[in-house]
């Protein structure tokens, strides 16, 4: 009997070694696309990240319909609530898509700002002390004309500058405009990734944050 008790007050010992380690948090921010506009009730990509990515994974969407990246566009991300329940997570990984309402004419008259506000955001969140992983993301495709004043020649431009900050700024960069550049019929609106869409994009950055 004694011996039997002896093992039982040594697995106590190890519980909390045993016990399931918390989840890991990934932040999702950006515009209506993070939000999952075009697709489906609960099957936005980030939604649909959760899934691929498992237990393991605690995904929260921080996404803000019609937001800029750029603090002179008409609407700023940073100055949204959404943005400070993303530094408030305290991720362990942050996914940035934002710069496709900075293609809009109107906001990228503003495109000197762009480099400078995309620095200062990634910082925020590299400040924190849960010291994140950042991915920043290249935008979706914009397939022909466009919409909403959202168009392909400037959200090149945009990539254009992205990928040598990313570079600065040692993060990673998952290539959501790759992911759906063949596959226009997943932007009905010309903008906005369906359902179908949103999944491609979840297989994207499941792979780039996991392996997945």
């Amino acid at each position: 009997m004694k011996p039997l008790l002896r093992l039982l007050s040594a697995l106590l010992l190890f519980l909390p070694i045993l016990r399931a380690a918390d989840p890991i948090r990934v932040a999702c921010v950006g515009d209506s696309i993070t939000q999952g506009a075009g697709a489906g009730n609960g099957m936005s990509y980030p939604s649909q990240l959760q899934t691929v990515l498992g237990e393991g994974y605690k995904v929260g969407n921080f996404g803000v319909s019609g937001r800029t990246l750029m603090q002179s566009g008409d609407h700023p991300y940073r100055k949204e609530a959404k943005y400070q329940q993303a530094l408030e997570m305290l991720p362990q990984v942050v996914v940035i898509m934002l710069g496709t309402n900075d293609s809009k004419p109107h906001n990228w008259t503003h495109e000197a700002d762009f480099v400078g506000d995309y620095r200062e955001l990634v910082k925020s969140f590299q400040g924190l002390s849960s010291k994140p992983k950042v991915f920043v993301c290249r935008p979706c495709p914009v397939p022909g004309a466009g919409n909403f004043g959202i168009n392909e020649e400037n959200v090149q431009k945009i990539i254009a500058r992205l990928d040598p900050l990313a570079k600065e700024l040692q993060c990673e960069v998952i290539d959501m405009h790759a992911a759906l550049a063949d596959k226009p019929e997943m932007l009905p609106d010309r903008v906005h990734p369906n359902t179908e869409g949103a999944g491609e994009m979840a297989k994207a950055a499941a792979k780039a944050i996991a392996g997945k």
